[in-house]
């Protein structure tokens, strides 16, 4: 099936890259696709396909309006079976992915959750999966595209703030969906300062230089709690209403919902519907880097989830949160050195993780329970039944409130004592 074998030689490929060695070091981010600048971000997103490709991109620059009509099926239906053949380098690859996901995911939800699409027509299903296996992607839409590459500077010479920022392809959710976009690629913006440090105090524990290590272990406590301010523009730019009734569906998968039991029938790719989960946070490598850095280890119903969403990654971030993995740990060493500074840093570090967390719950429960709640009792300015299916579920298919706290709390739990 298509879905072992794809994940097979995605791993055979990543396998040939990597010698099976402890983690090379000094560990530096260029080995693995990490901008400097940017971090998990994709530096200058191309916004066209070439020429050859233009039947895609007429219908994803048009996508709200089709789906809002009812039309995008129609369209998709007409569409010339492409090869991806003619694209050009990884920019051209990860655009025809942020292009074909997004296409897909509004076909199959053209009609809200009471209608979904159960077949993927093959001149849509041949060329996704096809830019998939190159990308060492899943074949639906996933934080990198909605996010890493899904962005672009409106005066490239500006600043990386919002009001010069704009998304590349777009859904219906106007405004929020913009917001909701654009202030995820600022928060993985904040964290581009932490993942420098993290690999700053991982070179650190090598030499042992435990100056530099608590100057990184600063810079990364820091960051989170950047990561968390910036987080909170949420609440300027995205409204909660519009988040749960229109937008939440467009993101959501075809594995763990109710909606879709079957999962989606990938026409000419397979003879089996195939289950792939919707698009999540938790697909976002910050956040995996940080606990595995700092040795965090979650209940098993949280790290199976985690860990299958690292199969949502390119493959070179996920090879990243492998590695730290495999390096000497930092635990380990903050025991060992005896040194209370270190200790007090390094607990500094998990504090402003667990408030991350924390706000994160607070978000959720706006932008998800809350919502949920009063969609119940009336639509909220005719918009359209809110979904049902994922109601208590995260958009990866978690049930999402036990999920982050569990997640909170295994991170509270990794506070370490000083031995007495």
């Amino acid at each position: 099936m298509l879905h072992f074998h794809y994940h097979n030689t995605s791993n055979k490929i990543m396998e040939l890259q990597r010698p099976n060695v402890k983690t090379a070091l000094p560990l530096s981010l260029e080995r693995y696709h990490i901008s400097e600048e940017y971090g998990f971000l994709l530096p200058d997103s191309l916004k066209e396909l070439p020429d050859h490709y233009r039947p895609w991109m007429e219908i994803a620059n048009k996508l709200t309006q089709l789906i809002d009509a009812h039309q995008l099926r129609v369209h998709v239906d007409k569409m010339p079976l492409l090869s991806c053949q003619f694209l050009k380098g990884h920019r051209e690859q990860r655009l025809a992915h942020l292009v074909l996901s997004f296409l897909t995911m509004g076909y199959v939800w053209q009609e809200g959750e009471a209608q979904p699409a159960k077949v993927l027509p093959r001149n849509l299903a041949l060329p996704l999966v096809e830019v998939s296996r190159s990308l060492g992607l899943p074949p639906i839409l996933v934080h990198s595209d909605l996010v890493l590459t899904n962005w672009t500077r409106k005066d490239p010479d500006g600043f990386l703030e919002i009001g010069n920022l704009e998304t590349i392809i777009s859904f219906p959710g106007g405004e929020s969906l913009r917001g909701f976009i654009l202030v995820t690629v600022l928060v993985e913006k904040a964290a581009v300062p932490g993942i420098k440090a993290l690999v700053q105090a991982m070179n650190a524990i090598l030499q042992p230089n435990q100056e530099a290590l608590l100057r990184a272990l600063k810079q990364l406590r820091l960051s989170i709690q950047d990561i968390t301010k910036t987080l909170g523009k949420m609440h300027d730019y995205v409204d909660p209403d519009i988040f749960y009734a229109v937008i939440r569906i467009f993101l959501s998968g075809w594995k763990d919902n109710p909606a879709m039991p079957a999962g989606l029938m990938y026409e000419g790719v397979s003879k089996e519907p195939l289950k792939y989960s919707g698009g999540s946070a938790a697909q976002s490598t910050v956040l995996h880097a940080f606990d595995e850095f700092l040795g965090i280890r979650h209940s098993k119903e949280s790290a199976d989830f985690l860990y299958r969403m690292r199969d949502y990654m390119p493959p070179s971030h996920k090879a990243f949160v492998e590695d730290i993995h495999s390096a000497p740990s930092l635990r380990d060493y903050i025991l060992s050195s005896g040194q209370e500074y270190l200790l007090t840093a390094y607990n500094q570090c998990l504090q402003a993780l667990a408030e991350l967390r924390s706000y994160h719950i607070t978000i959720v429960t706006k932008y998800i329970i809350t919502a949920a709640a009063k969609g119940k009792c009336g639509k909220p300015n005719q918009l359209p039944g809110p979904p049902q299916a994922l109601e208590d579920r995260g958009t990866g298919g978690t049930a999402v409130m036990s999920f982050l706290k569990s997640v909170r709390d295994k991170t509270l739990e990794s506070i370490l004592h000083p031995r007495g």
